[in-house]
């Protein structure tokens, strides 16, 4: 059995249509709640229904009564697989509205953490974020440095996150890896992401903003490559690996049950360029916006994926170019004829 919190989500939904079809019996929840459009959501849990080894619970994660009930239903004593991807997720969102990730990412995880505590679970898998790196200079990003200087409040409960699940691996052996997601991008992703937010503007005629005056580098992960590494990852249960005698701590590791591993692509992608293939592939040019960077943003990622190469034999490899076409094929198919008048699907 596997639990796939943030199940109608962009990575939620991917990974648990990629279980499903291996034959896995999948438990999916998520809230449904407005950050972005409900029947995007909706659209993409009315394809997991179509499984008949698919359920799913519509629960906030900061409702502590209904998330056990959710993990009583469970089977126990290592029969359980978590995959916690339920989040407040967006940094600029986290400017005005920060109560929303303290509710969502503090206190919705320490529920998801007793679950798992309560149930003995086999493996929790959760997502992170590249943005725990924040005020970090030194490229490309490791697990194996610190990152202690957050600059969006977003940032600091992933950082927070990490923490508590090492906490709860040290004090109750729950086994834990977390992975540091770099800049997800795909068919049915999120709305509130670059390529979505572009593509939709090209189409409607609209300028494009490029904060930072354009001068931005992301990390661009494609979504199949994000899944692979999630589920290869779950199949690695960590044991903890005690440090040299005298050393450090490794950010990375643990004497415990716990790792983390950056899940990115490793090539960073300068946001202009970025652009520049979408418009070749839509056969479009569009008006460009250049604006100041916005708080909480960072001015480039870069992921540094040894680590999860080397424990499961897996590196993300999808060319940018290749990604995106693909998005926009599914872009056009999902909205049709309303592709370019706002971006309201199809009704069928």
């Amino acid at each position: 059995m596997i639990l796939v919190t943030g199940a109608a989500g962009f990575i939620g939904f991917h990974l648990a249509r990629r279980l499903l079809r291996e034959g896995e019996t999948v438990t999916g929840m998520d809230n449904l709640n407005d950050y972005y459009d409900v029947s995007l959501k909706e659209a993409r849990l009315g394809l997991l229904r179509e499984f008949p080894r698919f359920s799913f619970h519509r629960i906030d994660l900061s409702d502590r009564a209904a998330m056990e009930g959710l993990f009583r239903s469970l089977p126990g004593n290592g029969e359980t697989t978590v995959v916690h991807l339920a989040a407040q997720a967006g940094v600029r969102y986290s400017l005005v509205h920060p109560r929303a990730y303290t509710e969502s990412n503090i206190s919705g995880f320490l529920n998801v953490l007793e679950g798992c505590r309560a149930l003995r679970v086999r493996h929790l898998v959760f997502a992170s974020s590249s943005s725990v790196y924040g005020g970090n200079t030194k490229m490309p990003f490791s697990v194996h440095d610190n990152v202690d200087h957050p600059v969006s409040l977003y940032a600091a409960t992933k950082k927070a996150n990490e923490l508590m699940a090492h906490a709860y691996a040290v004090l109750f052996g729950i086994p834990s890896t977390g992975l540091r997601f770099f800049t997800v991008y795909g068919p049915w992703g999120r709305p509130d992401m670059a390529l979505f937010l572009f593509t939709r503007a090209i189409l409607d005629g609209k300028p494009v903003d490029l904060y930072n005056y354009g001068r931005m580098k992301r990390d661009f992960t494609y979504i199949d490559d994000i899944i692979e590494g999630v589920v290869r990852v779950m199949q690695r249960i960590p044991e903890g690996k005690a440090s040299p005698e005298g050393s450090p701590p490794d950010p990375g590791t643990s004497f415990a049950p716990y790792r983390i591993f950056n899940i990115g692509n490793g090539t960073p992608v300068d946001l202009m360029e970025f652009l520049g293939t979408l418009e070749r592939i839509l056969g479009r040019t569009t008006e460009k916006n250049l604006l100041p960077i916005q708080p909480g943003d960072v001015e480039a990622t870069f992921a540094d994926v040894a680590d999860l190469a080397r424990e499961t034999g897996f590196r993300p490899r999808t060319p940018v170019e290749e990604g995106i076409g693909r998005f926009v094929d599914w872009y056009l198919s999902y909205y049709g004829g309303d592709a370019g008048k706002g971006g309201s699907p199809r009704p069928d």
